[in-house]
């Protein structure tokens, strides 16, 4: 059996091709690596490669292949072998699978975000607030230390005193809701985020209607939103009744009243007053 392994060099802090050829010590087979950011046509490359793809790196690299490769009915096995440091795909779809696993089914009919005027597909989710800027701020710590950050600290010290609150506007299925205080209100496609944070977890990215979830977290203080934190790891936050709201819908809108740092699969956007998400209903 041949592989076409697509690989991300820049995931896993820059050791993304180096981890690659660790998929060698889990099939059997003959396999032909490729940078997948070195590709600059994806038509031409599935015309000329028919064999099985085997993706590696995490939620970026995935991503990146979706936006890169959306306008390609694959013929091709899509296989998935997790090296990257932002995992939370694998967290949800694979965690009890062997790798390489077939991800076909979940790369079809992939919700839109359309973030100024620009459209975006994503995989698991958008993070718009605090979330927003924990990726602003890990990005700017990566870029001054090239070292690994700590999430959860960074979303600690934005709790506790550097994040501050918006109000906010979100629009679903056409009805409008207005909240003050809100410390985050992210749309998404599959349960995790922020490297295991399950702020969705009835979402299901298979469901027949294509329905997505935007949770809201609201408060004037900042106690609320530091109880909840530790319950968005296990999704216990959702059984909450006070300061939080979630919905479920095909078209979410979510402004802002100032801009705000948002994240689409832990690419970040900076300065973004709103967002918009639109769902595409599964082909029969």
């Amino acid at each position: 059996m041949k592989y076409n392994v697509l690989y991300n060099p820049y995931s896993a802090n820059g050791t993304g091709a180096d981890l690659a050829l660790k998929v060698k010590d889990s099939i059997q087979g003959d396999f032909e690596f490729f940078n997948m950011v070195e590709i600059n046509d994806f038509n031409s490359f599935f015309e000329e490669n028919k064999d099985d793809i085997i993706i590696c790196g995490g939620d970026g690299t995935l991503n990146y292949f979706i936006n890169h490769t959306k306008n390609i009915k694959y013929k091709n096995n899509i296989l998935y072998y997790s090296t990257g440091t932002g995992n939370d795909f694998y967290n949800e779809v694979g965690n009890n699978t062997e790798m390489p696993f077939r991800i076909n089914e979940y790369l079809d009919d992939l919700p839109i975000a359309t973030v100024n005027d620009k459209d975006y597909y994503f995989l698991n989710g958008i993070g718009y607030g605090i979330d927003g800027f924990c990726c602003e701020e890990k990005d700017r710590l990566y870029a001054k230390k090239n070292k690994p950050v700590n999430y959860t600290l960074i979303a600690l010290k934005g709790l506790l005193y550097k994040y501050r609150r918006v109000n906010a506007k979100v629009t679903v299925d056409g009805v409008v809701y207005k909240f003050k205080n809100v410390w985050l209100s992210p749309t998404m496609n599959g349960k995790f985020y922020g490297g295991g944070m399950k702020i969705a977890p009835n979402q299901d990215r298979l469901n027949k209607e294509r329905t997505v979830t935007t949770v809201v977290v609201y408060s004037k203080t900042r106690l609320i939103p530091l109880i909840y934190f530790p319950l968005i790891f296990t999704g216990n936050h959702v059984n909450k009744n006070h300061n939080i709201k979630i919905f479920e819908g095909n078209e979410i809108k979510v402004e802002f009243d100032r801009p705000t740092a948002l994240q689409i699969d832990g690419e970040t956007f900076l300065n973004i007053n709103e967002y918009k998400v639109k769902t595409r209903i599964k082909k029969s």
